[in-house]
């Protein structure tokens, strides 16, 4: 009964949040679910520490993509007109 009550309380949770935020989660809470499983049965703990970090992970990735197109777009506005490099 108390597994039941979380994981009701684990998609109800989920399904409040805006589908923005959710990149990452899926894959996450997946990997998660599964390792958990075979740690002693926790696969909804798993799920939702995997939810957690895939959506880190994610959104980290995003950062560093936007950082290497701003840093390209920098270094392309700053050479000089006649370069030949």
């Amino acid at each position: 009964m108390r597994r039941m009550v979380v994981a009701c309380a684990a998609v109800a949770a989920m399904g409040f949040s805006s589908q923005a935020h959710a990149i990452g989660c899926v894959s996450g809470a997946v990997a998660g679910g599964v390792a958990g499983h075979y740690a002693h049965h926790h696969a909804v703990i798993g799920a939702i520490g995997g939810c957690i970090a895939g959506h880190h992970i994610a959104k980290e990735r995003k950062l560093e993509k936007e950082r290497q197109m701003q840093q390209a777009k920098a270094h392309h506005t700053t050479e000089p007109a006649g370069s030949t490099q």
